[in-house]
């Protein structure tokens, strides 16, 4: 072999090493899950570790997927604040959003076309972003009557249709009514319940990974970890 082509072909293995350290490190970018929501999803009067955000992750990454979680739910907060703080939340570049509110406005019997306005322009807000969204519902309880029961419960299918985005029904599902699964307030998921919201869900959000990853090869871009509070 020549000494010239053999210094070509050294050039050439170069670059192409060079080329798979640079794209190695953005292959390896996270996609980020932005859980934006009320006391529900926020890990309420938990250890950080059982925490719905922090089991959430730990799922995620035990099913092999290569996310970050991250906690963007204020306990305490109504639709109306989840809308009023939107923008400090994307400014953190998610990738998927689950937006959970709603049991606020519905312990404060808010007028269901007040919920439903701000619901509808956080989802649209998080769309015109580029980030994909899933709605978590919520359903009223009993005391708030015929009516406000059905305008309410009404909010989160009309919802998810209008803007195309994926619904699950019920944040709470198979752990409200289950002492076993709640905190003492009776209103707040234990540790256990969190496991169950987790393990309800995770289909979904895995589901709409497995679409990111497929319609948008780019690398994910990494953001800061949220604060919340009740």
């Amino acid at each position: 072999m020549s000494k010239s082509l053999f210094t070509s072909l050294a050039k050439v293995a170069s670059l192409a090493l060079l080329l798979a350290s640079l794209a190695a490190p953005a292959l390896a970018q996270p996609i980020n899950v932005l859980i934006f929501g009320d006391s529900l999803t926020s890990g309420f009067d938990l250890p950080k570790a059982q925490g719905f955000p922090a089991q959430l992750n730990h799922r995620l990454l035990a099913d092999g997927y290569n996310v970050v979680v991250w906690n963007g739910s204020n306990p305490g907060d109504t639709s109306a604040d989840g809308y009023a703080r939107i923008n400090q939340a994307l400014q953190y570049n998610p990738d998927l959003v689950l937006v959970e509110f709603g049991a606020n406005d519905m312990l404060d019997h808010t007028d269901p076309r007040v919920t439903y306005r701000y619901l509808d322009a956080i989802i649209r807000i998080c769309k015109a972003r580029g980030a994909r969204v899933i709605l978590a519902g919520m359903l009223s309880l009993p005391k708030n009557g015929p009516n406000y029961i059905v305008g309410f419960n009404n909010i989160y299918p009309t919802l998810a249709h209008s803007n195309r985005v994926p619904l699950y029904t019920f944040m709470l599902a198979g752990v409200y009514g289950h002492p076993a699964l709640m905190q003492s307030d009776n209103e707040h998921p234990n540790a256990l319940g969190t496991a169950v919201m987790v393990a309800g869900i995770a289909p979904l959000i895995e589901a709409n990974l497995r679409s990111i990853r497929v319609a948008s090869p780019a690398p994910s871009r990494r953001g800061a970890r949220l604060l919340s509070r009740r």
